[in-house]
Formats: structure tokens, C-alpha cells, sequence
């Protein structure tokens, strides 16, 4: 377990759910990459990210999922993608990313609490 923090920390943390867009392969990534834009609705737009998820995912069965992202991360650049939020997922031991989303449609932008 990482170390405790408190619930201000975790407060400052702006989560919220989204439709994936669009997909395509990050072709200069070293590690297989997909480049996947999701729609976050009016608040926060169309974000883009650079996301390790190809083990499971790929352009037809990602495009259209409800996702679950961190949208108030620095932009940062990943093999010449700016991904600006980190879309959540559970880690196996092999590394595999099982993707985190909402177990019922709901409304782009609504934040996790």
C-alpha cells in the first residue's frame, strides 16, 4: 500500500468520466500505445492521452466506452503525443491494464467522488 494520504489530498484530484472518441495507434511510442481522445463533456472538452492499454484494447472495441480519467494532471509529452489526463485502469502482475468505468451509461464530465 502507497503511503496514507488525507482527504484534502485526495480532494485536489479531479476525476471524472468520459466517452472515448476516437483511437489510433501511437506509431512513435516504444512501448505499444494507443493515442485515445475522450470526451469529457462542456466543462472540460475533448481530451487527448497517450495510454499502455493494447494488451485488451484496440480501435474497436475502446471507441465508445465510458472511461474513468484524472483530467487535472500537467500536460505531458509522450512519444510526441501531448496526453493531457490519465485514464484509470487496474494493473496485473504482467503489467496488462484492465480499464476502470462506470457500471452504468452517465453523463460526460460528471466528476468521482
Amino acid at each position: 500500500m502507497k503511503e496514507q494520504i488525507t482527504y484534502d489530498t485526495f480532494d485536489k484530484v479531479d476525476i471524472r468520466v468520459g466517452t472515448v472518441i476516437s483511437v489510433k495507434k501511437n506509431e512513435k511510442a516504444r512501448k505499444p500505445s494507443l493515442v485515445v481522445e475522450v470526451d469529457f463533456g462542456k466543462e472540460i472538452g475533448i481530451k487527448q492521452s497517450s495510454a499502455q492499454i493494447t494488451h485488451y484494447y484496440n480501435e474497436e472495441n475502446l471507441k465508445g466506452k465510458q472511461v474513468i480519467a484524472v483530467c487535472n494532471f500537467a500536460e505531458k509529452n509522450i512519444a510526441g503525443v501531448i496526453s493531457q489526463v490519465l485514464i484509470l485502469g487496474s494493473l496485473d502482475k504482467e503489467g496488462r491494464v484492465t480499464l476502470v468505468h462506470p457500471s452504468q451509461e452517465t453523463e460526460n464530465g460528471l466528476p468521482i467522488a
